[in-house]
C-alpha cells in the first residue's frame, strides 16, 4: 500500500482528504505543523501532500527539505493564497503538481493516482546521449562528466516523455496528456514550467522550443 504524507493545519480539511485518499486503498499520515513534517523526511513516504501556509515552518521551507533529502520523492502543493504565484514558485522549489484551494478531494485522489500510478517498462536503452549530457534511465539522472545532475518525479517523466517521441514536434497538449494526465485540469504552463526547471539544470540539453505550439527534442 502507498504511504502518502498529508501536512495541514485545517483539521476539518485534512479529515476529508485522509478519507479520500484512504478510500483510494492508500496509507495517509498526517502532520498538522511543518517541524513536525520536516522531522519525518527520512521516513521517505511515496508521495507528500502539503500546504504552503503552515505554523512552525511554512510550505516552502519545507518542500526545500524535502527535495534536498529526497529529491525522488514527489510533492503536491496546496494553497489558498495567489494561485499563480504559489503555483511558479513551488514548481521552480522541485513540486511535482499544484492545487488551489479550494478543490474537490477527488481531485487529489487523481492527482495522486498519477503520480503514483504503477511505471510501465521504458522504452530503449538505459543510458541515452543528450548532447554533452548521458541520461540515465535506470538510476533516473543526467550524467554530466563526473557530475550527477538529479531530477524530481515530473522533470524525470517529462525528459522520458521527450526521449520516447524525439525528433517530432509534441505540442503541449500532447505533453499534458502523456505525462500529466489526460485528468489533469491545470494549465498547460506546467510544461514550460517543469521545462525551465530542467533546462536550469541542465543548461545544453538539445531541446527546442516550437513558439505557440510546444517543443522538440532531437537524440545526437
Amino acid at each position: 500500500m502507498k504511504r502518502i504524507y498529508l501536512v495541514e493545519d485545517e483539521r476539518p480539511l485534512a479529515n476529508l482528504l485522509v478519507s479520500y485518499l484512504t478510500d483510494a486503498d492508500y496509507n495517509v499520515t498526517t502532520f498538522n505543523n511543518g517541524l513536525d513534517a520536516k522531522n519525518a523526511i527520512l521516513e521517505k513516504p511515496d508521495l507528500w501532500v502539503l500546504d504552503i501556509m503552515l505554523p512552525g515552518m511554512d510550505g516552502y521551507s519545507l518542500i526545500k527539505a524535502i527535495k534536498t533529502a529526497t529529491p525522488e520523492i514527489p510533492v503536491i502543493f496546496m494553497s489558498a493564497r495567489s494561485a499563480e504565484l504559489d503555483r511558479v514558485i513551488g514548481l521552480e522549489m522541485g513540486s511535482d503538481d499544484y492545487l488551489p484551494k479550494p478543490f474537490l478531494p477527488r481531485e487529489l485522489v487523481l492527482r495522486a493516482n498519477r503520480i503514483l500510478k504503477t511505471s510501465n517498462t521504458k522504452q530503449g536503452s538505459i543510458i541515452v546521449p543528450l548532447g554533452p549530457y548521458s541520461f540515465n534511465r535506470q538510476r533516473r539522472i543526467i550524467i554530466n562528466g563526473n557530475e550527477e545532475i538529479t531530477l524530481t518525479v515530473k522533470e524525470y517523466d517529462l525528459l522520458e516523455f521527450l526521449i520516447n517521441n524525439h525528433a517530432k514536434a509534441i505540442s503541449r497538449t500532447q505533453i499534458i496528456d502523456g505525462v500529466w494526465g489526460t485528468d489533469y485540469f491545470g494549465s498547460e504552463r506546467v510544461v514550460d514550467d517543469t521545462l525551465r526547471r530542467l533546462r536550469k539544470k541542465a543548461p545544453e540539453l538539445p531541446l527546442e522550443t516550437i513558439y505557440g505550439y510546444g517543443y522538440i527534442l532531437t537524440l545526437e
